[in-house]
């Protein structure tokens, strides 16, 4: 089979013909025929991520078909039934994080792309109970996005609490996504871009944001929570000093800049800063029950396999008009 193989980071991907796998108790063996890029994969590539499985086969974001079933394997799926298989690969089921709910702290965990193989590929096995039936509403590639962006920005958004002003620092795939489920949900959205980024601002504006300015603005309400989507440390005071008593500040992302001091004063009041890590199967199965009844619309630009590491150049760069999708099996 053809695989986009990473042999060291900070090189690009090499096409390879590899071993076709096998799948092993427990797991499905999916032909794949979408996988969407992250900007997790980017920082794979770049190093920035410590101790990745290597030689790695990226994607975390992957739509296929189940080809065959593993002993063991979960009941739920049959050869042929679409599946989508996320960033959380595998966790050990009895720790202390496990045991209470917070699979994806788990200290062994597994993750799709990064510690155990991928997507950028035409075939891929997965841990039958980590795959997510998916919405017949979207097709292969419309879909894919939010198995990353859409999972992860969920959770993000839940650990807002109950926000009536919500603050969205970064406006790319993450954000727009769950910004449709916070309108949907009568948030009044106020979006934060890179200064001077006027045509995403109207985008947002566009999309349904009450207010739309650059990152170095102040908002012209307190915000009751704000979400940093993008990985620069130097938003999260910011984002701080924009909340009224009692909001939180939420960490959307696996890799951040170093976060700078600033004043006790702009924390205090009740003020929250925390983080988000992962997801849970659990946010998956909340996600994929409320996408469709908004419906949270995804915008993607495709790529054939062989192009992945195109597709990557231009996200790193910033030339993306959506989130990019590798198309392999259609």
């Amino acid at each position: 089979m053809r695989a986009m193989v990473l042999d060291k980071p900070k090189q690009p991907l090499q096409l390879r013909d590899v071993p076709k796998p096998n799948p092993g108790r427990g797991q499905l063996l999916v032909r794949v025929s979408a996988c969407a890029v992250c900007r997790t994969d980017l920082h794979v590539v770049d190093g920035e991520l410590p101790n990745p499985k290597l030689p790695l086969i990226l994607g975390h974001q992957i739509v296929g078909r189940v080809e065959e079933i593993g002993e063991e394997a979960n009941s739920k799926f049959q050869i042929g039934d679409r599946v989508g298989i996320p960033w959380l690969g595998w966790t050990d089921g009895g720790c202390a994080y496990c045991r209470s709910g917070r699979e994806n702290l788990c200290d062994r965990a597994r993750f799709t792309g990064y510690t155990i193989d991928g997507g950028y590929a035409d075939f891929t096995v997965a841990d039958a109970r980590f795959c997510f039936s998916l919405p017949d509403r979207y097709n292969d590639v419309e879909v894919a996005p939010l198995l990353c962006a859409g999972l992860i920005g969920y959770r993000s958004y839940r650990k807002t609490g109950n926000p009536r002003r919500l603050g969205i620092y970064g406006f790319g795939n993450a954000a727009h996504l769950i910004a449709q489920i916070a309108l949907y949900e009568g948030r009044e959205l106020f979006v934060f871009t890179r200064p001077g980024d006027t045509a995403t601002q109207q985008a947002a504006k566009k999309l349904g944001a009450v207010w739309a300015g650059g990152s170095d603005e102040i908002p012209p309400e307190k915000l009751d929570a704000a979400i940093v989507f993008a990985s620069v440390g130097l938003l999260v005071p910011t984002a701080l000093r924009a909340l009224a008593k009692g909001g939180v500040v939420v960490c959307g992302g696996i890799h951040m800049s170093d976060i700078p001091s600033f004043p006790y004063a702009d924390l205090w009041e009740e003020r929250v800063i925390t983080s988000v890590a992962n997801l849970t199967r659990r946010d998956g199965e909340d996600f994929f029950e409320i996408a469709p009844r908004v419906p949270v619309q995804t915008k993607t630009e495709t790529f054939p396999l062989e192009q992945a590491n195109t597709a990557l150049d231009r996200f790193r760069t910033g030339e993306l008009k959506g989130t990019a999708v590798l198309v392999v099996n259609q």
